[in-house]
């Protein structure tokens, strides 16, 4: 048996529940897992903050940070084996039971000792696609699209992350107050943590945000433009809101966002897209026209315009 002094042993496991589906599991582990019953549950799809949080639900959290001579146990490693179960427990629906206990884990990363795994083959519990079997939509990875620009430079259009917040934020602070004002009817300075959170945690079943951003890191990498739609609940109708920096304007890149966003509702089956666009933003009201937008006035609103385009059903 592997001897690791200073390990602290814990249990990462994946769950079927009959009301959630499938359930991710951490927390102590060891022969007493359950006598000392220290464990969290969280939903996949995970990502780093969402793994952190969910570890920092556990009594056993506070000691894996190091205390007196012992040194902090890499977290980060902890968080990737968490997040790499809860994918697989998206990619593979014949899992209904998975545990690794103990996983060892110190300051130089993690060691799996034993594992149990229980499969089963039920026709209807395997051909379920995912967005069917977790109660949250996962990443929509089939979304990510390589954009080549007319000089020549790749960029990536992808679906929005929570890791994208700081570059939510930077991209905010380079840009004018006009463009600011056009997008939100209002002056602001900053783009809170609040709000930038709000814009970068979605739930991808009712609402959809589009960046243009270099490939690499989610975080690290600029953001160029986004587009989004937030529909209601019924999914019936969804209102847009896009932005692209003035840096990259000229390119296109503005009708390019617009069409994608509407072909991604047209498929999820919404029926229509609105959006209120200040009169004096005669560049978007030019976009909106060439797309096929109707326009009508806000009784209460003279400064605005209501856009609206119909969708119709996705060729099948």
């Amino acid at each position: 048996m592997i001897q690791r002094p200073g390990a602290f042993e814990l249990i990462i496991g994946i769950v079927d529940d009959a009301q959630f589906g499938p359930v991710v599991l951490f927390g102590q582990g060891g022969t007493a897992v359950e006598i000392i019953k220290d464990k969290a549950l969280g939903l996949p799809p995970l990502n780093m903050r969402l793994a952190r949080e969910m570890m920092s639900r556990t009594r056993i959290f506070q000691l894996l940070q190091g205390y007196r001579a012992l040194s902090a146990v890499n977290l980060d490693a902890i968080a990737l084996t968490l997040i790499r179960v809860a994918q697989l427990a998206i990619d593979i629906p014949e899992i209904i039971e998975l545990d690794i206990n103990p996983l060892l884990a110190d300051e130089y990363g993690v060691v799996a000792l034993d594992a149990r795994i229980k499969v089963t083959t039920t026709v209807a519990t395997t051909t379920v696609p995912a967005t069917q079997r977790l109660a949250i939509r996962p990443y929509p990875k089939e979304l990510e699209e390589s954009i080549r620009l007319g000089d020549g430079r790749s960029l990536l259009l992808r679906p929005i992350l929570p890791e994208d917040e700081p570059a939510l934020q930077a991209a905010f602070a380079t840009l004018t107050p006009e463009e600011v004002r056009l997008r939100f009817f209002v002056a602001m300075s900053t783009l809170s943590h609040m709000l930038a959170a709000r814009f970068t945690q979605i739930d991808y079943d009712r609402e959809m945000a589009l960046i243009l951003t270099e490939p690499g890191i989610a975080g690290k990498t600029p953001i160029h433009g986004v587009v989004r739609i937030i529909a209601d609940p019924d999914n019936e109708r969804a209102e847009y809101a896009l932005i692209v920096h003035h840096d990259m304007t000229g390119m296109g890149l503005g009708i390019m966002l617009l069409r994608r966003i509407i072909d991604y509702a047209r498929n999820r089956g919404i029926k229509e897209i609105y959006g209120d666009v200040l009169r004096e933003n005669r560049t978007m009201l030019k976009l909106c026209r060439a797309l096929g937008f109707t326009e009508a006035n806000m009784p209460d609103e003279l400064m605005i315009v209501r856009v609206v385009l119909k969708l119709q059903p996705a060729e099948i």
